[in-house]
């Protein structure tokens, strides 16, 4: 009898890549359908064109590096980066511009590193900050309250053409989140109080944002239960918002919003749980990624406090990406029989 012979190790595990990303995806799934629900069907749209484009530039580029096409393609990578892209976007959003998010996240922040394990950056926070730098006006409009409910008619017009071919709404696109609401009221001398009774905010922040960042909450607290990802990162990184946005809001509550606020608004939780997270580009030891996390926090409350954008969470996240290795190198654990750390 014939045996096979295979390099070690032998025995794979529960956790391939496969499992690992099937199950992120499905713990992304309330997200989504929240995010639909609240935002319009824009969401959806986005996201299945965004999967099949990341999809078919992931085979292209497996393709022309001569490797295994449906073994790497199917892995599910490429979709957990779509549906991020997506999430992070605005809903109602012109095809080019999602192309353009899915182009340069899976072919120059990905492929051009060498594929997955090899990246840097994340490539789906690569991919959203180009279009956020290059089509500003695009990524500052979102959907009015009234915009949401539109129908899938109207908002299908927008993707294939940019705009709408007949104004069904009056003052199309010009919604904000609510953390780019809050801080174009503050300059305008509104308190915070002021700010949170008007109609476009709900219970705790904008009306429904709450929501979809309990949904990326639970999913999250899904995948540490899984043990898909470390507990470290997204508890340093909200623990670091949590301390910062408690202290300005204990020192002046009329004008600083609480911690609650700054936690349950834009994408606190998706980035916590989802993007920071990932086990490529991320610090790797346990000491590296308390500390890798409290500097997304840091950073990302700096940017939404003093910076020009509203939600900071990319620009912390890629900026984080490139100390990894330095963080790493003074965070190893020393290996077991040897004196020194490597």
């Amino acid at each position: 009898m014939k045996f096979a012979h295979t390099a070690a190790p032998h025995w794979l595990g529960a956790n391939s890549v496969a499992i690992m990303m099937r199950r992120v995806l499905i713990a992304l799934l309330p997200t989504l359908a929240l995010s639909t629900w609240f935002l319009g069907v824009g969401i959806l749209i986005n996201t299945i064109f965004a999967c099949l484009l990341c999809w078919l530039l992931e085979v292209i580029a497996l393709y022309l590096r001569q490797r295994p096409v449906m073994m790497y393609a199917n892995d599910g990578s490429a979709l957990i980066t779509a549906l991020l892209i997506a999430l992070a976007i605005p809903p109602l959003m012109p095809w080019w511009v999602t192309a353009c998010a899915c182009l340069f996240a899976i072919v120059f922040a990905k492929h051009l590193y060498g594929g997955l394990g090899y990246n840097i950056f994340n490539p789906a926070m690569v991919g959203y900050v180009v279009v956020l730098i290059s089509f500003p006006e695009y990524l500052a409009k979102w959907p009015t309250p009234a915009e949401t409910t539109a129908g899938f008619m109207y908002t299908f017009d927008i993707f294939l053409h940019g705009r709408p071919s007949h104004e069904l709404i009056t003052d199309a696109l010009s919604g904000a989140t609510p953390l780019d609401n809050i801080k174009m009221q503050l300059i305008q001398m509104h308190t915070i109080n002021e700010i949170l009774n008007q109609n476009s905010f709900g219970w705790l922040a904008g009306r429904g944002w709450e929501w979809i960042n309990i949904a990326a909450l639970i999913g999250g607290l899904w995948l540490l239960a899984k043990k898909v990802i470390r507990w470290q990162i997204p508890f340093a990184m909200l623990a670091t918002m949590t301390l910062l946005y408690g202290i300005f809001y204990i020192n002046d509550s009329s004008t600083q919003p609480s911690p609650l606020i700054g936690l349950f608004s834009g994408g606190t939780m998706l980035a916590a749980f989802f993007v920071a997270t990932d086990p490529v580009s991320a610090a790797t030891s346990d000491r590296g990624r308390l500390i890798y996390g409290c500097g997304i926090g840091a950073l990302c409350y700096a940017i939404r406090t003093w910076g020009s954008y509203p939600d900071g969470i990319a620009f912390a996240v890629l900026l984080m990406n490139m100390a990894a290795p330095l963080i790493d190198r003074y965070t190893l654990p020393r290996i077991y029989g040897h004196k020194n750390k490597p």
